[in-house]
């Protein structure tokens, strides 16, 4: 068998996706983030090619992807997280036109040409306010678990307004609010509305245009979904793993430029 990795060394957690010449998924993996990118990454890639049922010697080529595509030094080529992030989501959804992608440090707005290429981005210049790290210290500090965020946003029967655009002062508001005895289930509808404007408003800088596909983990958290739906008034495409579309993106582009080199060295 042969095959393509995509490992996409993210803030929070890497990801590796492998996927075989004809470009289907065969295996992937996620792990929490930590020092050694080395060994995090050569981990990911072993656990997505056992799940194909491979082996290691199997794996032709391997791009990497995300803040920590450069401390891998078993790739074979490295690319952009827009680049990936903007390819994997046309393979998911070829009709997609914009692309949000809310990871844990950065919210990035993107509009992609037919097939995925990139024709303009844009990302959140405020600060964390605006990104995934926001909602996972808002569950630290509400005292839940950051997988109980979307159900509990769901349940709620009244959203508390987050209105600072500072994490800092952010958290802050949280801290008032639960003080003054507001529920937990509004204080978080509050910070995945507030998060929803912050994303529509990335969005309308690059031109909202329908389809428009969420990736990333906090599209894993049905609560977010829904404001972010409700703040562009359209509903948004999301994959069964939203946070393995960045690591699909650049296993796709592997297998391109791989197949691209393989005909160059035949032609030569």
């Amino acid at each position: 068998m042969s095959l393509i990795a995509g490992v996409d060394m993210g803030a929070r957690s890497a990801k590796a996706v492998v996927i075989d010449r004809s470009g289907v998924m065969r295996g992937n993996a996620l792990a929490r983030m930590r020092p050694d990118f080395e060994g995090l990454a050569n981990e990911v890639v072993d656990r997505a090619v056992a799940m194909a049922g491979a082996r290691r010697s199997d794996v032709d080529y391997v791009a990497t992807t995300g803040l920590g595509r450069y401390n891998v030094t078993f790739r074979d080529i490295q690319i952009t997280d827009i680049t990936t992030v903007a390819r994997g989501a046309a393979h998911l959804f070829p009709n997609t036109h914009c692309v949000i992608d809310i990871g844990a440090q950065s919210t990035r707005a993107i509009r992609i040409l037919p097939g995925g290429r990139v024709k303009e981005f844009r990302s959140n210049d405020k600060c964390a306010a605006g990104a995934g790290g926001f909602a996972e210290r808002t569950a630290r500090y509400l005292e839940v678990k950051l997988d109980d965020l979307g159900s509990l946003s769901e349940r709620a029967e009244s959203a508390q307004e987050i209105s600072s655009v500072c994490a800092v002062f952010a958290e802050s508001e949280i801290i008032n609010l639960v003080t003054a005895g507001h529920s937990v289930e509004n204080i978080i509808r509050g910070v995945h509305n507030s998060l929803g404007q912050r994303a529509q408003q990335l969005l309308k800088r690059v031109g909202i245009e329908p389809e428009v596909t969420f990736v990333g983990g906090m599209a894993r958290q049905s609560g977010m979904v829904k404001a972010l739906e409700t703040a562009l008034g359209m509903p948004v495409n999301v994959a069964a793993d939203p946070d393995l579309v960045a690591a699909l993106g650049a296993a796709l582009l592997g297998l391109q430029r791989s197949t691209r080199a393989g005909e160059e060295r035949r032609a030569a």
